[in-house]
């Protein structure tokens, strides 16, 4: 197994509600009885914040921080992903994820859509992720759990709610359930990479035409008649809330003298081309601006079964990568005057590698004002990864997925047969 480390930084910050209520109540008497007792002064509230400590997380202990493990096949990167991770690191100080193997994720659940290397690269490239373990089993071993114990210094082992079952009926996780060392997280409802591939699956049923008609339909290709067929390969369950979108962010804007970056596209099926971009994008500026297109922008350039991934989906998905500042949530396809200066944009870039994108007639270059003013670079796609490719890779081996699928859609169906309520997140 291999050990890849990342700088990180833990912000979070949590009170105890009916504690902070009380006191609140308290202040809120005193300061209005203050006439009725004589003047009796009452310090402001900011004064007895440091002394209480109530409000901040115990400092990070830098001999001892608590160190939380977390696994995952993480086969299609999505936002609940990134959200189970940001929920298993507000359980401690570092957190350390573990990247399950091609081999296990085989035997255990079926083919892997993304390579090992592709899957670490997108782990590694979340904001709340400290280290990642390479080639990690599927199951909890003891000998594994020694080891993460011991040479790794992990504090918990952390899953989410849902269960997480091996071939013969057991509990993936049930040792470290026993030595009292395991927590749980709430899972993120409305995606799973089955439900991302059955996306995709569907979207081919729509078509109903053959392969290569299926893959011209992916790449935004399709006959007239086939634009116009059913969405139905991007029904998603996602509800997105104000609060989720909060929770990804980073929370703070550019500062007066920051070279801001923009760079903006679709993010559709966010994976390693994007994250690699995105990275150099950063290290041209201060601070990475991305726009991430609405779904009727991406379907007029793509054909009808364009986004797989709803707007808030993606732009969730682009806020979880730690290269990047803030999103704007449906940008406009062309840059204008207006937000290059509302934005204060420095420079405005576009990769090499994108989508073959349907032409749209008298369409203008939606780069013409950056370029005009002097503030455009294009710049080399570090890879050549893109969502159609993903796409090919499952319709090149459809019946292995078709398999996968239904083996996991049952078991899917069976978790919210039996769902409850999990407090928390």
């Amino acid at each position: 197994m291999g050990q890849l480390v990342f700088e990180s930084h833990n912000w979070d910050v949590f009170y105890y509600p009916q504690l902070f209520g009380g006191i609140m109540i308290t202040i809120a008497f005193l300061g209005l009885s203050t006439s009725y007792f004589g003047g009796i002064g009452v310090p402001s509230v900011p004064f007895f914040w440091p002394e209480l400590g109530l409000f901040q997380k115990k400092k990070y202990d830098k001999k001892n921080p608590i160190r939380v493990y977390m696994d995952g096949c993480f086969d299609l990167m999505h936002y609940g992903h990134a959200n189970a991770l940001r929920q298993a690191k507000a359980l401690g100080d570092e957190l350390v994820v573990g990247v399950v193997s091609d081999e296990e994720i085989i035997k255990n659940k079926g083919p892997p859509v993304l390579s090992m290397e592709e899957r670490v690269t997108l782990v590694s490239g979340l904001k709340w992720v400290d280290e990642v373990i390479t080639d990690a089993p599927y199951a909890i071993t003891e000998k594994f759990m020694r080891s993460l114990f011991n040479e790794h210094r992990i504090d918990y082992i952390i899953h989410g709610d849902d269960p997480c079952l091996l071939p013969d009926g057991t509990d993936a996780y049930a040792l470290a359930k026993k030595a009292g060392r395991y927590k749980q997280i709430k899972r993120t409802e409305g995606v799973s990479s089955t439900d991302i591939v059955g996306r995709i699956l569907a979207a081919m049923r729509d078509t109903k035409v053959n392969n290569d008609c299926h893959l011209a339909s992916l790449q935004g290709h399709g006959t007239h008649a086939e634009d116009t067929g059913p969405r139905g390969a991007s029904v998603s369950h996602f509800l997105p809330t104000s609060r989720r979108i909060v929770q990804f962010s980073n929370g703070k804007g550019p500062g007066p003298n920051a070279r801001v970056v923009y760079i903006d596209g679709a993010f559709d099926l966010f994976h390693v081309g994007h994250v690699e971009i995105l990275k150099h994008a950063k290290q041209l500026g201060d601070f990475l601006l991305v726009g991430v297109h609405n779904d009727q922008t991406v379907s007029e350039r793509r054909g009808a079964h364009h986004p797989i991934m709803h707007l808030h989906e993606r732009s969730l998905g682009v806020l979880a990568c730690r290269y990047v500042d803030e999103v704007i949530i449906g940008a406009p396809r062309g840059v204008t005057k207006d937000m290059i200066t509302t934005f204060n944009i420095f420079l405005v870039v576009c990769g090499t590698v994108g989508e073959s994108n349907l032409p749209i007639d008298g369409e203008d270059d939606p780069y013409s004002v950056p370029k005009s003013m002097g503030i455009f670079q294009t710049i080399e796609s570090p890879r050549s990864t893109t969502t159609t490719s993903v796409a090919r890779r499952i319709i090149a081996n459809l019946d292995k997925f078709k398999m996968r699928n239904k083996k996991k859609e049952e078991s899917e169906r069976k978790y919210y047969a039996e769902k409850k309520y999990v407090a928390g997140d």
